[in-house]
C-alpha cells in the first residue's frame, strides 16, 4: 500500500503547478472584488492579449532556465527586431526630408526573413560566449541586451520610425480571429502546445532537465550539452524577434523603447510560476501561470491608480513571497 501511495503522489513540479494554479484563481477572485470590471470577458481577453507577447518571449527563457542558464536579452531583441523590420519595410524615398521617413523598401516577407536571421545572430553570439568561452549566461546576455537595444536606438535615431510603411505592415499585429482573439494569442496556443510536447514527451525535453540538474553528469552520459544550449539560445532569440515584429506591427511603428523591461518581467513571471533559477526545475505551465498573475496584478494596480514605483515594489514583494512559499512547500513535502 505504501508503494502505491508513493506512485500516486504528485511530482514536485506538478505540485507547484497545481498550487500556483489555485493561487492564480484565488488571486483573480480577489482582483474581481477590488476591481469589479476585472470580471468582464473583455478585460480577461485584454490581459491575455497583453501578456501573450511576454509568453512568446518567455518560452525560450523558460527552457534555458530549466538548463540553469539565463537570457536577459529578450526584451531588447524584441525592440531590435521591431525596429529593423520597420526600417526594412519603409519606402525607399530618395527625396525624403528626414532619414526617419525612409527605409530600404523591402518586401514584407523578405524583410521578415532578414530580421529573423539577424535575431538568430544574437542567439549565436549568446551561445558562443556561454558554450565556447564558458562566460556566465547572466553576463553574456546582459551584454547582448545592451547591444541589441543600442542598435535599436541607432536605427531610430532616438525617435520613432512610423512613416512610409505599407498598409499591409499592420495586418499581422492587428489581426483578430472571431473579432476578439489576436494573432499573438493564437500563436501562444500553438507554440505552447508544441513546447509542452517537446518539454514532456521528447528526449530533447528530458535532456534539458538533466543538463539543469547536473551538467557534468549529463555530459558523461553522452548528452551534447553545447549543442542543446546553442539551439535553445537561437530559439529564444527567434521567439523574442517574433514578439518584437508583432508588437511593431500592432503599433505600426518602430520604437527603440519597445518591450523595455520585458526581459525582467519574463524572468519574474517564470520564477513566480515555480521555475528555479538553479536549473532542473520548471515548465511552460509555470510561465503561463506566472505571466497571468503578473498581468492581473498590473491591471488591478493600474485601475486602482497606483503609481509606477508602487507597482514595481509590489511586484518585488510578491516574487520574494512566492519563491519563499514555494521552497517551504517543497521542503515540507520532502520531510
Amino acid at each position: 500500500m505504501k508503494d502505491l501511495t508513493k506512485k500516486k503522489r504528485l511530482s514536485n513540479q506538478a505540485f507547484i503547478d497545481v498550487s500556483m494554479l489555485l493561487i492564480l484563481i484565488v488571486f483573480y477572485i480577489v482582483a474581481c472584488i477590488l476591481v469589479p470590471t476585472m470580471f468582464s470577458l473583455q478585460n480577461v481577453m485584454n490581459i491575455i492579449s497583453q501578456q501573450s507577447y511576454m509568453i512568446i518571449m518567455g518560452i525560450g527563457v523558460t527552457f534555458l532556465l530549466i538548463t540553469g542558464n539565463f537570457d536577459l536579452s529578450v526584451g531588447s531583441v524584441a525592440a531590435y527586431a521591431g525596429v529593423l523590420m520597420t526600417w526594412f519595410c519603409q519606402n525607399n524615398d530618395p527625396n525624403a526630408t528626414s532619414s526617419l521617413t525612409t527605409g530600404l523598401g523591402l518586401n514584407y516577407w523578405v524583410a521578415l526573413l532578414i530580421t529573423m536571421a539577424l535575431c538568430v545572430l544574437i542567439g549565436l553570439i549568446n551561445a558562443l560566449f556561454v558554450v565556447k568561452f564558458k562566460v556566465a549566461s547572466v553576463i553574456v546576455t546582459l551584454g547582448t541586451m545592451y547591444i541589441a537595444r543600442g542598435v535599436a536606438w541607432v536605427v531610430t535615431e532616438g525617435a520613432t520610425r512610423l512613416q512610409g510603411l505599407p498598409d499591409s505592415y499592420g495586418v499581422l499585429g492587428r489581426f483578430q480571429l472571431f473579432g476578439t482573439i489576436g494573432l499573438p494569442v493564437v500563436l501562444v496556443v500553438v507554440i505552447v502546445a508544441i513546447g509542452m510536447i517537446i518539454e514532456k514527451k521528447t528526449n530533447f525535453g528530458r535532456r534539458m532537465y538533466l543538463i539543469g540538474s547536473n551538467p557534468k553528469a549529463a555530459e558523461i552520459s553522452g548528452i551534447k550539452t553545447n549543442k542543446h544550449l546553442t539551439i535553445l539560445y537561437i530559439v529564444s532569440a527567434i521567439f523574442a524577434g517574433i514578439a518584437g515584429v508583432l508588437l511593431s506591427s500592432k503599433f505600426k511603428a518602430g520604437r527603440a523603447n519597445m518591450a523595455d523591461g520585458y526581459e525582467f518581467d519574463v524572468l519574474v513571471a517564470t520564477i513566480l510560476g515555480g521555475s528555479s533559477i538553479a536549473g532542473g526545475f520548471g515548465s511552460l505551465t509555470s510561465l503561463i501561470i506566472g505571466t497571468l498573475i503578473l498581468g492581473i496584478l498590473s491591471s488591478v494596480l493600474n485601475q486602482l491608480g497606483a503609481p509606477s514605483d508602487v507597482q514595481v515594489i509590489t511586484k518585488g514583494v510578491i516574487i520574494v513571497v512566492a519563491v519563499l512559499a514555494q521552497r517551504i512547500a517543497i521542503s515540507k513535502r520532502k520531510s
